[in-house]
């Protein structure tokens, strides 16, 4: 397969065992980069790497074979494979955190990852799996192949020796307590999960011994969590023992370092790829405001692409804000769109599925992660038909580089590919038309953005585009047919746009709480027909509608006894306009949105896993100083938690913090309660602490 960067020098840490040294721990198989055809074969496998994020193995098996592999994605990357933490509530992080290295898991069975590897191999895409070697499971309990632990340091895999003590973390309770001490970080535990003793030859052993478990069953690389919270000295030891891949290649390593002063991300490149998290930061502020900014991008404190691979977001940081996600529509997809014509980095497609909490786990049968529905709940951002064009038309430009640059505009911009491809995104709500110095040969082009729905003809070098509201055009040197999501809307802007409705709504037990409204998608009024939300976040009830692009509805809630009585929010219709990308909704019940005002509480508060924190207080928005009617707030920006809430305009109340565990057991934050009052306007915070 191509690469679209030169292969890197070795580093003294990597293996020379092979006569393609000079590649190691690039992607397998990239030897050399071989001049590209006069027309492009689209089918052929590029770099691009699809990131179907906790996806079970059946599941993945079928992408690659229906999906990845026609489509020409280069590889796969998969969940931890290892067996987790089960426990009564399922949360995505689970996964995160390991009771034993059987590969029988909540994903699947042994067998079934490896027939997956197999099917993907068949489909031509290779497969890189999510090491967590960092650290093993900070709960006890059974996991999902009934491993038991009753204790955190004495695990199937490791002895109490294994792990770090504090003779080597020097904080009080072994945990992280500052994350600009690199001590701190690399000798003591991530939020209590157990620290591994990585600088030991017997943990590297060990280490090295479960991934080479995975790389026998033709698993090709690996992306290794929480990277930075282990010296690089002790990877490149542990990379020193893996064997080869199953087609004798070094297996292809990429690193998450997350944000922070120490260690830093270029420390680690003796090590293998950096995901690059400055990346994904500078897409988001230029497609939240100017993308004529990204004419300066490779400039901008991004990484070096010999050393990264690039993302539009993450799991982590889909949910904490850090970057673009789903939830922002049309622009979150039209970032992925230029991350694939852009040439820098290995570039990677991130397919998940849609969540109302941030710890929720992905649909699932007591526990056990369900097949993928893309019709569903699940947000298949692969197969689009937008995303697969450009990743065929991504590696069919190969490595040319950056020609005639155009900025017609803060909202539109336009590039070439020396000849072999052009690409012209507009970021504003309506269609914009331009004509573009494309560089491409005179004649006539299929757009494969919109499927070849439309085409372009150049002529003198020059292309007059359209360019859809929120959408792009692009063309290339070559033949394209569309075989992949060639029925939905494609990246000319969507017919419909994701809103998400979330209401304090405090209920007895049996009843639920439903949005009903003036569209179709809201069930025209009919109480019938009412959409229900997710009481997973209780009180605040939760739910997502794909509701008309550019209209404007009328939308009320209402509660669903469990006789089928309906009980009415008393406050009148409440407005609200969906503009071209994804909306949310924030509300509480019977206060109507003329009268509402949000806050947003922030609190800096420690706690151990398993154990989260609420505000609570005098006002009905606030549970009333029930704690039962408490508000769940988010731990994404862990140690801040955080959450809006809707309250009545011009009101003082009250308010404090608790914290709940496990098992709902209620503690109070200490000293009087805290006051507040609201304006007549919006956007409210606090910034508070609990000492």
């Amino acid at each position: 397969m191509t690469r679209h960067r030169p292969p890197r020098p070795p580093s003294p840490f990597r293996r020379t065992a092979s006569a393609v040294a000079a590649g190691a721990l690039a992607l397998a198989g990239a030897l050399a980069l071989p001049a590209a055809p006069a027309a492009a074969d689209t089918a052929a496998k590029g770099d691009v790497i699809a990131n179907l994020w906790e996806w079970n193995w059946t599941s993945v098996a079928a992408e690659c074979t229906n999906v990845l592999g026609p489509v020409g994605y280069g590889a796969v990357q998969v969940a931890p494979p290892a067996e987790s933490l089960k426990q009564p509530n399922y949360y995505w992080w689970d996964v995160y955190q390991p009771y034993s290295y059987d590969l029988n898991s909540r994903f699947g069975t042994a067998a079934q990852f490896a027939s997956m590897v197999t099917a993907c191999h068949n489909a031509g895409v290779k497969v890189y799996t999510d090491a967590v070697i960092n650290h093993t499971a900070a709960q006890t309990g059974t996991g999902y192949n009934g491993t038991t632990i009753t204790s955190k340091y004495d695990t199937p895999n490791w002895d109490p020796a294994d792990y770090h003590t504090s003779a080597q973390c020097p904080t009080s309770d072994l945990t992280i307590q500052d994350y600009a001490n690199l001590t701190q970080v690399q000798n003591c535990e991530l939020l209590g999960l157990p620290d591994l003793k990585t600088e030991s030859d017997h943990v590297r052993v060990g280490i090295a011994d479960f991934l080479n478990s995975q790389l026998a069953l033709g698993v090709d690389g690996f992306r290794v969590d929480a990277a930075k919270h282990i010296p690089e000295t002790d990877l490149a030891a542990i990379e020193s023992k893996l064997t080869d891949t199953t087609s004798g290649k070094d297996p292809y390593v990429f690193q998450e370092i997350y944000p922070g002063t120490t260690p830093e991300p270029s420390d680690y490149y003796g090590t293998g790829d950096v995901l690059d998290f400055a990346y994904a930061s500078k897409l988001k502020s230029a497609f939240q405001g100017s993308v004529s900014d990204l004419a300066s991008i490779s400039g901008s404190g991004i990484l070096p692409a010999a050393n990264s691979v690039s993302f539009v977001t993450n799991h982590d940081t889909e949910r904490n804000g850090l970057h673009l996600s789903y939830k922002d529509g049309d622009t979150y997809k039209l970032a992925n769109l230029f991350e694939l014509a852009y040439p820098w980095s290995t570039p990677t497609v991130y397919a998940s599925w849609e969540w109302n909490v941030s710890d929720e786990a992905p649909p699932n049968t007591n526990g056990f992660v369900n097949d993928t529905d893309c019709s569903g709940s699940w947000y298949c951002l692969d197969r689009d038909k937008a995303v697969s064009g450009m990743v065929a038309w991504h590696n069919a430009v190969d490595t040319a580089a950056i020609s005639d640059w155009q900025t017609k505009s803060s909202d539109v911009i336009g590039f070439g590919r020396s000849g072999k491809g052009f690409f012209a995104l507009n970021n504003a709500s309506s269609a914009a038309t331009y004509t573009f110095t494309t560089g491409m040969a005179d004649g006539t082009y299929t757009n494969v953005v919109d499927g070849g729905t439309s085409t372009v003809t150049v002529s003198g070098g020059s292309a007059s585009l359209t360019v859809p509201a929120k959408g792009a055009v692009a063309f290339f040197n070559g033949s394209y047919t569309c075989t992949v999501g060639c029925d939905d809307t494609g990246g000319g802007g969507a017919a419909t746009v994701t809103a998400t409705f979330n209401t304090y709504a405090p209920t007895t037990s049996g009843t639920d709480v439903y949005v009903v409204g003036s569209i179709d998608a809201l069930g025209g009024w009919d109480p019938a027909k009412a959409v229900k939300l997710s009481s997973s976040g209780y009180p605040v009830w939760s739910g997502q509608v794909s509701v008309p692009a550019n209209a404007s509805f009328t939308y009320k809630y209402l509660k669903k006894d469990a006789a089928g009585n309906v009980t009415w929010e008393s406050n009148a219709n409440r407005p609200a306009t969906a503009a071209g990308s994804a909306l949310t909704l924030n509300n509480t019940w019977n206060v109507a949105s003329s009268d509402a005002t949000d806050v947003t509480f922030n609190v800096t508060a420690t706690t151990n896993l398993g154990t989260n924190v609420y505000v609570v207080g005098s006002v009905a928005s606030l549970g009333s100083w029930n704690t039962g009617d408490a508000i769940p707030l988010s731990s994404a920006s862990y140690p801040t938690w955080s959450k809006l809430v809707i309250v009545p305009k011009s009101t003082a109340f009250t308010y404090k913090y608790v914290k709940k565990d496990a098992s709902g057991n209620v503690t109070w934050e200490s000293g009087t309660n805290r006051s507040y009052t609201t304006g007549s306007s919006s956007g409210y915070t606090t910034s508070d602490s609990w000492q």
